[in-house]
Parts: C-alpha cells; sequence; structure tokens
C-alpha cells in the first residue's frame, strides 16, 4: 500500500481524537494464536534515534516508507502484530492496519543510542496505563545493565515497578535484558557471550513482585550452540530478537531456526532486519521468517 501522509497529517490536525477511537473499535485477538507461537514485527528503534540499519546511517527516517514497509509485513500470512512507540502505532491505527493483530507497546525509550545518559533508560513511552487505555495487547521494555554504570540501577528499579503495574492490570510485558559493556571510546555494546546472556536473563526473571506475566525478549548468544543451556537459565517464555544483521540475512535465520526449537522459546520479534533487508524484498524477508515457527 501507499501511504497517503497528507491525509494522515489532515486527520492528526484536525480530528486528533480518531486515534482513540480507532483504538475503540480495533479488532482484538489473543496473545498467542492457535499455533502458540509469535511472530511480531519491531519498529521502536527510532524514538531512541537508532535509526540506521547496516551502513544506512538514516534507514528509518523516512516515515512514509517505514510506514509502507510495515503494513506489508504486517499483511503477511503469519505475522501476528507489531511492537512500535505511540507515534507508529497511531499512524498504523489511523491507516486500519492493527485489526486481529497483537499490539506491543514501546515502554522505555529514554536510554538514547550514544548518550552519555544511555543506561539510564527512562520510561519515557507507553505506561501501563496507556497501553491498558488503548486496549493493546502487552509492553515491552529493555533492560541494559553495565556493572561500572550506576544509570544501570535507576533502569532496574524502574523496570521492576513496571512489570509490577503491568501485571497488576494482568498485561504481558516483554523484557529485554542485555549485559553491556562500553568500549574504551565510550561506545555501549552488548556482550552476547554466553555467561553474559545467562546472567542478564537470571536478573530480569527476578523483577517484581510476580513473574505471571512477564516474558523475555532475548538474543542468540555469539555461538548458538551454547542457546540450549542459556536458556535452561529461567521457565519464562521468551522470544528471540533480531538486532541487526547486515548483509548476513542467512545466517541469521539459521541462528533463529535451531533457537526456535528450544522449549522456552515461544516465538520472533524482529524488525530492522525484515523491514530492511538487504536485497528489499520485505515480503519474502518476513515469509521466510514466519517459515522458521
Amino acid at each position: 500500500m501507499t501511504v497517503d501522509i497528507e491525509a494522515l497529517v489532515r486527520t492528526r490536525s484536525r480530528h486528533p481524537e480518531a486515534i482513540a477511537e480507532a483504538a475503540a473499535r480495533r479488532i482484538r485477538r489473543p496473545l498467542l494464536g492457535d499455533s502458540g507461537r509469535l511472530m511480531i514485527v519491531a519498529a521502536d528503534h527510532p524514538a531512541r534515534g537508532a535509526l540506521g540499519v547496516g551502513d544506512r546511517k538514516f534507514a528509518m527516517a523516512n516515515r512514509a516508507d517505514l510506514l509502507e514497509r510495515l503494513c506489508l509485513a504486517l499483511a503477511r500470512p503469519g505475522v501476528d502484530g507489531v511492537l512500535a512507540t505511540a507515534d507508529i502505532l497511531d499512524d498504523l491505527l489511523l491507516l486500519g492496519a492493527l485489526d486481529g493483530k497483537v499490539v506491543m507497546g514501546s515502554m522505555n525509550r529514554g536510554g538514547l543510542q550514544g548518550a552519555s545518559f544511555e543506561l539510564d533508560d527512562r520510561f519515557t513511552g507507553h505506561r501501563p496505563q496507556d497501553i491498558e487505555r488503548l486496549g493493546f495487547d502487552a509492553g515491552k521494555l529493555l533492560l541494559r545493565i553495565d556493572f561500572d554504570d550506576p544509570g544501570s540501577l535507576t533502569t532496574l528499579e524502574s523496570t521492576a515497578r513496571a512489570i509490577d503495574d503491568m501485571a497488576a492490570r494482568q498485561l504481558p510485558v516483554f523484557v529485554e535484558p542485555f549485559i553491556s559493556r562500553r568500549t574504551p571510546e565510550g561506545k555501549l555494546r552488548n556482550d552476547l557471550s554466553a555467561d553474559a546472556v545467562t546472567k542478564s536473563i537470571a536478573i530480569a526473571s527476578g523483577l517484581g513482585g510476580t513473574s505471571a506475566y512477564t516474558w523475555l525478549k532475548v538474543p542468540v548468544t555469539d555461538n548458538p550452540d551454547d542457546m540450549a543451556r542459556v536458556m535452561e537459565t529461567s521457565t519464562l517464555p521468551a522470544v528471540l530478537l533480531g538486532g541487526d544483521v547486515g548483509d548476513d540475512q542467512d545466517g541469521a535465520y539459521e541462528k533463529w531456526r535451531g533457537a526456535l526449537q528450544l522449549p522456552t522459546v515461544q516465538g520472533l520479534v524482529v524488525g530492522r532486519s525484515l523491514l530492511y533487508p538487504a536485497d528489499g524484498d520485505v515480503a519474502a524477508a518476513v515469509d521466510t521468517a514466519v517459515g522458521l515457527l
């Protein structure tokens, strides 16, 4: 589909209430369908200033192009829903693209990419009450922990309270944990070694007063063969994240394929690698990922 930006802006400027009205009439579905698996397309990167894909520094900066890619992905068979921030979900609501889909609101986007305060990841996106009010189906939050950065403690505490608030509303929350470290140049890197991912899962699983509504959103380890041992750390249901796979699309598929066989892994939440594949074929990339499930 072609997105009419002028029509979207006209609605936003003249009838802002149309967004809430679209949310109220949206056709909902259970989090898990008949297959018991989840295929979610992620597009919450721009709100953290993370606009790049591979060597394309501002690939996600064209909103009409991003929305068209999202609508194409959401229309493919087997795609269950979308993870995004309010601005993108509001556009998708107005475009009528969210009926019968799982809608996940992105909750903390304050840890801006490259900022000195990146690990003090404040909750600047959807609040639990927003997700409930709009009739969305789940929330997602990012939990990066650097043992040398006190900002991580702020994020840990606010994450625990967000988990409590979501559980009080019986809303699932997907926690994306990493052990992170800064390079000598000050750039933040996520540690994908088996030991680091194991530790991050253990920490995330124990946050809050209940884990009843907590899911994990986890990366595949540097050595995919380590995933079976790593995923023994928790009984919480988990989905795999995609990350920026660069030009090695086939390699990413193979890593996901193996990890998807593990008992706690219930699906995929993937964004840039499906929306901006190296060959430009969004439909084929999405269909291949769905086929892994």
